[in-house]
């Protein structure tokens, strides 16, 4: 009998906060209940944010918890071509469609939000000619590729996806995803051959990850996360969503806020037992 997976998977585009070491302690309990294996993964496809210097300061931060992993780490910058090839078979079933539309002609156009609360797409290069994309790409324009979510979801008719928690012995409970609430989500970015809802479920698969725990606030991606698997023809792992480490306002730590850093918790004196105990390690 295989063993089970989990990952731990962050970006290296800032410091880790107390979230993150919440999550990351969180996945190993699991993992070492489960008798499975502990991954970590970088997710740094975003090259224009992600620093060495801040991959290093995961592993520096992680091994002064307490944890450790598997070697080798897997590093998504390096599976680029495993993502635009599964873009590619995605275009070939006229899935995907490019998206010329700024940030700001979005917000404009849009009148709605999706799940995270930003504008969701009204469709607009959607009914785009054959000849007016081509011209666009002649002219130079980059583009996002969108996917047709409504004819995806004709494909794969009704979808469910597992839960389970708040602990490993809890029974599994069956859940109905919503893609559509999504809209038309990118899958590929300008200036890169995929997004996170794509890189992850290919790793996840290729990992051979079981068990994927995240934040309560990811739980609405998972909705294009099985949707993707299926179309694909990708593992389904079982999910768990864990709280999330709040602010003094009740507002999610972040990076972007400047949410403090376990570094700077170390450097100020604190200790490993100290946090992990702090947070109900």
């Amino acid at each position: 009998m295989l063993r089970p997976v989990l990952r731990f998977a962050p970006s290296p585009n800032g410091l880790l906060h107390l979230g993150h070491a919440y999550s990351a302690l969180f996945t190993s309990v699991w993992a070492e209940a489960l008798g499975g294996r502990f991954l970590i993964r970088i997710e740094d496809t975003d090259l224009t944010r992600s620093k060495p210097e801040f991959t290093e300061a995961i592993f520096a931060d992680l091994a002064w918890l307490g944890l450790s992993w598997e070697e080798p780490v897997l590093r998504q910058s390096t599976r680029f071509p495993l993502y635009a090839a599964a873009a590619d078979r995605l275009k070939a079933r006229d899935l995907l469609y490019p998206c010329f539309c700024s940030r700001t002609e979005l917000a404009a156009s849009s009148t709605g939000t999706d799940p995270d609360g930003a504008p969701l797409y009204p469709g607009t290069c959607r009914h785009l000619s054959a000849a007016e994309v081509k011209q666009r790409f002649a002219e130079g324009r980059v583009a996002n590729w969108r996917l047709k979510t409504d004819e995806a979801m004709a494909l794969t008719g009704l979808l469910t996806y597992s839960v389970a928690g708040p602990t490993p012995a809890d029974r599994p409970q069956i859940r109905y995803a919503r893609p559509e609430r999504w809209g038309d989500v990118v899958l590929q970015r300008k200036g890169t051959p995929t997004s996170y809802h794509l890189s992850v479920v290919i790793d996840d698969d290729a990992q051979g990850v079981t068990h994927v725990t995240r934040g309560r606030d990811m739980e609405p991606s998972t909705d294009i996360h099985v949707l993707l698997q299926m179309l694909l023809g990708l593992s389904s792992p079982l999910y768990t969503f864990h709280k999330l480490i709040l602010d003094a306002e009740g507002k999610k730590l972040s990076k972007s806020k400047g949410s403090t850093s376990l570094r700077s918790l170390r450097e100020a004196g604190r200790t490993a037992e100290e946090i992990r105990r702090e947070l109900g390690f």
